[in-house]
């Protein structure tokens, strides 16, 4: 069985923005578009979940009535080669709720949560991919073999459109830029 057999054809072949946004929600959950080609992204773990969760909680709260705050759902980063990430995370600007695709000037910060698999995605593809977009903050969460995340801060050089190092916090996420927020991610 060859894997053109294994595997439908739309697999194959490069998706616009426009069949992509004549999908259901059923058939976008669970991937990513990258310069037009479907990527599946396997099942989180209960632990990337909650972590995704607690982070998502806390700065919505901590945000402000300007910005929300979410988890899965796709950013639009370019229509051609269409490219859409699912995030774990993303900080919102609250009047663009409606507004669909989210695009890179409605978003202020996004989280990937490293899972294995995405190693390699997370820590250079996607990190490349949002500074070039423009989002201003990148947040990245490791999780460590001691149970406790490692979360590293970026933000981003708009001349450059690259990411600056920012702190690395171990368990307690404390910052003030975007704005005023603290976060345990001990209690997972």
């Amino acid at each position: 069985m060859t894997a053109e057999m294994a595997a439908p054809a739309w697999m194959h072949e490069q998706i616009t923005a426009e069949q992509y946004d004549s999908w259901s929600e059923e058939q976008c959950a669970g991937i990513e578009i990258v310069d037009g080609m479907v990527v599946v992204s396997p099942s989180a773990s209960k632990r990337h979940n909650r972590l995704a969760r607690i982070l998502a909680n806390s700065l919505e709260e901590a945000a402000g009535a300007e910005w929300n705050a979410d988890t899965d759902f796709d950013v639009r980063l370019q229509d051609v080669p269409l490219t859409n990430r699912r995030p774990d995370v993303v900080v919102y600007r609250a009047d663009s709720i409606d507004i669909t695709p989210t695009r890179p000037e409605h978003v202020l910060l996004v989280v990937e949560v490293v899972s294995p698999g995405s190693e390699t995605t997370d820590r250079i593809v996607k990190t490349d991919q949002y500074a070039k977009s423009g989002i201003a903050f990148y947040w990245r969460v490791e999780q460590a073999a001691t149970g406790v995340p490692l979360v590293y801060t970026y933000v981003l050089d708009p001349a450059a459109r690259v990411y600056r190092d920012g702190e690395v916090f171990t368990g307690v996420v404390k910052v003030s830029a975007p704005f005023a927020v603290e976060v345990d991610l001990g209690r997972i």
